[in-house]
Parts: C-alpha cells; structure tokens; sequence
C-alpha cells in the first residue's frame, strides 16, 4: 500500500478558522453550519493559535455560567499538536490515536493548510494501524 502525503488530503481545503476573539456561540454556530467538530482558532496573519472543538465546547458549557459570550482564547486547546504536509497518512493516524484526539491541523513550514480527522483516511489504513497495534499489544 503507498503510503499517501497529507498534502494531498487538504490540497484545496478552506478550513473553519476564527480569531481568538470570535465568541463560543459564534464559533459553534459556525461549526454546525459547516458540520464539522473543530474550529481552527488564528491570528491575523493566519498562524494557528489554538483549536476548538466539540469537546471543548461541551465542557465550556459544562463549566462556565455564560459559556457563550466567552472568548475562544479562554477556552481554545492553544498550541495544538499539528503536522507537515510532507509527512505521511500513517504518520497522522498513529499520532490521532495515541495522543487521542480527533483533529489535527496540518501546516506547511508554520502556516496554516488544512485539518484532518480520523474520518479522512481510508480503511486500508486504519486496518493496517489495527494491525500494527495488535502485533505491538502481543509483544507485551
């Protein structure tokens, strides 16, 4: 199986992005609209500063008296984990899974391109991530 680039799974992607300032009513009514589970949070100049997802806003909701005029930077997982385009598929899914998250942005030399989930890949490779888990599992 050849192993795919990630360039190639957000060539010509316009991900959700917002300032840190946008609001979380703003950012997940934004979310529902495009029905996607992450916002991507950005400065001026289009760095990435953060990501928000549904998880975040469950527990924004869950946490805070008026959780929908708070700022994304006060809520917002700064810092994400991301990953070069000219890394590999394979690459990318083993990350998802073992930090256990869900979306990763994806750069190019720092800026911003796109956002993959585990839903972006195709069932060859989660089997082989299947099968690499399992053979690591039985030398244990």
């Amino acid at each position: 199986m050849p192993n795919r680039h990630l360039v190639d799974l957000v060539r010509d992607q316009h991900p959700l992005t917002m300032p840190p300032d946008g609001s979380v009513a703003e950012a997940c009514a934004a979310m529902h609209r495009r029905r996607v589970g992450a916002m991507l949070v950005v400065d001026e100049a289009h760095h990435l500063l953060g990501i928000f997802t549904g998880r975040d806003a469950l527990r924004c909701l869950a946490e805070h008296a008026n959780p929908g005029s708070m700022p994304l930077r006060a809520v917002m997982t700064a810092n994400p984990c991301t990953m070069e385009t000219s890394s590999n598929a394979m690459d990318a899914l083993r990350l998802l899974n073992d930090a256990g998250i869900r979306h990763l942005p994806i750069v190019d030399h720092g800026k911003l391109m796109g956002i993959v989930s585990r839903y972006d890949f195709r069932q060859m490779e989660h089997r082989r991530l299947d099968e690499e888990s399992g053979f690591f599992e039985s030398l244990r």
